[in-house]
């Protein structure tokens, strides 16, 4: 069962960046496709990006295409979330998940979560 561990959230200004970090806790997750989520105050969790095992895959919810890039580093066993023109509504808790059921399947192991709260 793979741990896991997010870091770099914090408060920016609108059109700032930050990058989101998420360490696994054991190689086996680098068989495990990884996605990041994010809940607002007040509101459901919501899909914001995933990435396949390999990398090769990736997938978004429409309101960020274009402004964040998911990616990651199997040698470090860490999934990142590079966020560029950040807007007030991307305020949230962001969580990463694991899932061994592949790119569109579920997702299984989560982590604790980081704030990111962007002011205008």
């Amino acid at each position: 069962q793979a741990q896991l561990a997010e870091s770099g959230g914090t408060s920016v200004q609108a059109g700032g960046s930050l990058r989101l970090s998420c360490a696994a806790s054991e190689r086996t997750s680098n068989y495990y496709a990884m996605g990041w989520f994010r809940q607002a105050p007040g509101k459901g969790r919501e899909f914001v990006a995933a990435i396949s095992s390999g990398g090769a895959g990736t997938r978004y919810t429409d309101s960020v295409k274009g402004r964040f890039t998911i990616s990651r580093d199997n040698a470090k066993n860490t999934v990142y979330l590079q966020m560029n023109s950040l807007k007030p509504e991307d305020t949230a808790v962001y969580s990463c998940a694991a899932s061994p059921n592949g790119l569109y399947g579920k997702f299984e192991f989560w982590g604790q979560g980081t704030q990111v709260t962007v002011s205008s």
